[in-house]
C-alpha cells in the first residue's frame, strides 16, 4: 500500500523541479537522454572497486556493460529501453522483491518496503525468536518499538527485549514504552546478548569502541549481530580486530535521527508509504540468510526503500555527512552569516531570519519538494545567488575533502575515542548558549511562518556547501543512493525540520556524542573559511567562476535527487514543538547517549 509499482516514460523536456505531486508518482526508472549522466569521475574508481568487493550479501555485479531497465508509461504503453550502468553492488534475497531502478544513469538495486510485506517477515526472520536492542538513544527506542509493532501485525511470537545498564535511567524510559522485566522484555545488557538471535547494538559509537570485545564474546554462535552504523568497523580495523567468524555482521541504518523514524512509521499506519529509507549491508554471512535478515529488519521497522551500501561506505558517508551539511557545515554557515549580515547593519532578530530561519524553513522546503536547483530558479536575485555559491563552493569543498579523508584514514574515528575519554576533565560545553542563540529563541517564539525570507546569499552559501559534499562523495565512489539520502534527504527531511522546531545549536547539543563532537570540531572550520575566504571574495568584487556556474547547473546531482525523492516516503513528517509548522514530537525523544538532556527532559 502507498508505493507505486508502475514506471512511466520521463520525456526530454521534463524539468528537473517535479512537483510536489510530480515526485509522488515520478519513476526512478527514467527513459530520457538527460538520465544518462556520466560515470563518476576517474579518482573514484579505486573506491568503485572498493564497494564491489563487500557487497549487501553477495557477489558484486561487474559493471563492465550497461544493463536496460525498462520504463512504462502510467497508460501501460511500453516505454523506451534506456541503457544505464550496471550495480555495482548486488542484493541476493530470497524472500523480498529486488528492483533494478535507473538513479541518474547509474542502475542500483533496491528494496521496496510497505506494510503489505510484513507477511513475509516470519519467512524472513526464520529462526530469529529474540531481537536484543542493545541501548536507548536516539534509534533504539524508534527501532524497538516498529519492530515489535511489525511483529504483532505479522502474527509472530518472537520477543524484542531492551538491554540496558541496571543503574541507567533509561530502564524508566523504556518501561513507559510498555518494555518490562516482568514479561522478559527488558533486562541487562549481556544477559540480553546472550540469550538473542538478532542483537541491534544501538549503543553510543563510544560505547562500542570500549565494550565490544565483551559483547562479541557474549554472542550466541549463529546469531546475527546488527548494526546502524558502520562505526564499529573502524575501531576494529584500526585495533586490528575482525568479527567471529561464526555470526552474521549486517547493517540497517535508517537516513534520519530515531525520532523521524518512530514517527513516520506512525503515520504510515495511517498513510502508506510512510517511513525513513534506510541503507544496509552484509558484512559477514555465516548462516546463510544473512540478506534477508537485514531486510527483514529494514521492512519492519518502516523503511520505504532499502539500498545497498557496505559497512566501510556507510560509516565514511555518515561520520563525514554529520561533520558536513548536516551538522557541521549549517552550524558554522549561519554563525558566519549572522555575524556578516549584523556587519552589515541587520537587527539580531532580522540576522537571524536570514539564516537560519531561511535556511531550517524555505531552502529546506523548496529543496525537499523540488530539489537544490529550484532554490536558484526560486530566489529573486539570481545573481546574488551565483556570487555566494561561486565563491563558497571551495572553501567549503577543501574542508569536506580533509574531513572525508580524516574520515577515510580512521583518524576521525580516533578523534571521537580519544574525547570521550577526556570527558570527565574536560565534559562537553553547550553551544546554545550565546547570544545569536537566545535571539533565536525570541525569533522561534514569534514565527510567522509566512513571513521568513529566502534571502539569495544565504541560498548560494547553503547550496554550495551541500553540492560540495555531493560532489566530494561522489568523487570518492559513493552510490548516488547513498549520497542524496546522507547528504541532502537526511537533512531537509529529517534533521532541519527539527533544527526548524528548536535550533541548530539545539540540534548539536543533543545528537550522539560522535556528531556533537564532529560538528563542534569542523563547524568553526567552516566558519573560518568562508569569513576569510568566500566573504571577502565576494566584497572584493570577484567576478562569478563561469565553470562552477555551469556545473552547479548541469550537475546530473539534481536528476539523481529527483530520482531519489520519487522513492520518498509519501508523506512529510509531521513534527509540532507549538511553533510555527515545525512537526509532533514530544522534546524529550532527543537523546544524548542514552540520556536524555536536562533541556530535553524539562520540556
Amino acid at each position: 500500500p502507498g508505493f507505486s509499482h508502475s514506471f512511466r516514460e520521463l520525456p526530454a523536456t521534463t524539468p528537473l523541479r517535479p512537483s510536489k505531486t510530480e515526485r509522488r508518482t515520478m519513476s526512478a526508472m527514467s527513459t530520457s537522454q538527460a538520465f544518462a549522466a556520466p560515470v563518476a569521475a576517474a579518482k573514484a574508481s579505486k573506491h568503485l572497486t572498493q564497494r564491489a568487493a563487500s557487497v549487501a550479501g553477495s557477489k558484486p555485479v561487474v559493471a563492465k556493460k550497461s544493463v536496460r531497465c525498462t520504463s512504462a508509461r502510467a497508460s501501460g504503453n511500453a516505454g523506451v529501453r534506456a541503457a544505464t550502468s550496471a550495480p555495482v553492488l548486488d542484493i541476493d534475497t530470497k524472500i523480498f522483491e529486488k528492483e533494478l531502478v535507473d538513479v541518474a544513469g547509474e542502475g542500483e538495486y533496491i528494496v521496496r518496503g510497505g506494510r503489505h510485506l510484513f507477511a513475509k517477515l516470519p519467512e524472513a526472520l526464520k529462526g530469529i525468536n529474540t531481537i536484543g536492542v542493545i541501548g536507548w538513544g536516539s534509534q533504539a527506542p524508534a527501532q524497538a518499538q516498529n519492530f515489535r509493532d511489525s511483529l504483532a501485525e505479522a502474527g509472530m511470537d518472537a520477543k524484542v527485549c531492551i538491554g540496558l545498564r541496571p543503574s541507567s535511567t533509561s530502564n524508566d524510559e523504556a518501561r513507559k514504552c510498555n518494555f518490562s522485566e516482568e514479561d522478559g522484555t527488558l533486562g541487562e545488557t549481556f544477559d540480553v546478548i546472550a540469550k538473542s538471535d538478532l542483537v541491534m547494538l544501538l549503543i553510543s559509537d563510544a560505547a562500542q569502541a570500549k565494550l565490544y570485545p565483551r559483547i562479541l564474546a557474549a554472542m550466541k554462535p549463529g546469531s546475527t549481530l546488527g548494526l546502524s552504523h558502520g562505526f564499529l568497523l573502524g575501531v576494529m580495523d584500526s585495533d586490528g580486530e575482525t568479527f567471529r567468524p561464526d555470526i552474521n555482521v549486517v547493517l540497517v541504518a535508517p537516513k534520519g535521527m530515531g525520532p523521524s523514524v518512530r514517527r513516520l512509521y506512525e503515520q504510515g499506519k495511517e498513510v502508506g508509504g510512510s517511513g525513513i529509507n534506510a541503507s544496509f549491508a552484509v558484512h559477514q554471512d555465516a548462516t546463510g540468510n544473512a540478506t534477508d535478515i537485514a531486510l527483514g529488519w529494514s521492512v519492519a521497522v518502516g523503511s520505504p526503500f532499502t539500498f545497498a551500501t557496505t559497512l566501510e561506505m556507510e560509516y565514511r558517508s555518515d561520520i563525514f555527512g554529520e561533520r558536513g551539511i548536516l551538522l557541521g557545515g549549517v552550524h558554522g554557515i549561519v554563525e558566519s552569516l549572522y555575524r556578516r549580515y549584523i556587519k552589515q547593519g541587520m537587527s539580531g532578530e532580522d540576522a537571524f531570519k536570514n539564516t537560519v530561519e531561511c535556511i531550517t524553513g524555505p531552502i529546506t522546503k523548496i529543496i525537499s519538494t523540488k530539489g537544490i536547483k529550484a532554490v536558484y530558479e526560486q530566489v529573486e536575485d539570481k545573481a546574488e545567488f551565483m556570487k555566494a555559491y561561486s565563491a563558497s563552493y571551495t572553501p567549503c569543498k577543501d574542508i569536506l575533502y580533509e574531513c572525508y579523508e580524516e574520515v577515510e584514514s580512521k583518524n576521525e574515528i580516533k578523534s571521537v575515542v580519544m574525547a570521550v575519554e577526556r570527558f570527565d576533565k574536560f565534559p562537553m560545553g553547550k553551544v546554545g548558549t550565546s547570544a545569536m542563540w537566545k535571539v533565536g529563541e525570541k525569533v522561534r517564539a514569534e514565527r510567522v511562518e509566512a513571513d521568513i525570507p529566502l534571502n539569495a546569499f544565504t541560498a548560494g552559501v547553503y547550496c554550495a556547501c551541500m553540492m560540495a559534499q555531493i560532489d566530494t562523495l561522489r568523487e570518492k565512489g559513493h552510490s548516488f543512493s547513498e549520497v542524496c539520502n546522507e547528504s541532502v534527504i537526511e537533512a531537509v527531511d529529517s534533521l532541519n525540520p527539527y533544527m526548524h522546531a528548536r535550533g541548530v545549536a539545539f540540534m548539536v547539543d543533543n545528537c550522539s556524542y560522535t556528531a556533537r563532537l564532529g560538528s563542534r570540531k569542523w563547524a568553526p572550520r567552516f566558519d573560518y573559511n568562508l569569513e576569510q575566504q568566500a566573504y571577502v571574495s565576494v566584497d572584493e568584487g570577484a567576478a562569478v567562476d563561469a565553470e562552477k556556474e555551469a556545473a552547479f547547473l548541469n550537475n546530473p546531482a539534481h536528476i539523481a535527487v529527483a530520482n531519489c525523492c520519487a522513492l520518498r516516503p509519501s508523506v512529510d513528517i509531521s513534527v509540532v514543538f507549538g511553533v510555527g509548522s515545525a512537526r509532533d514530537v514530544d522534546a524529550s525523544s532527543f537523546k544524548s547517549g542514552e540520556k536524555a538532556t536536562e533541556q530535553a527532559a524539562a520540556k
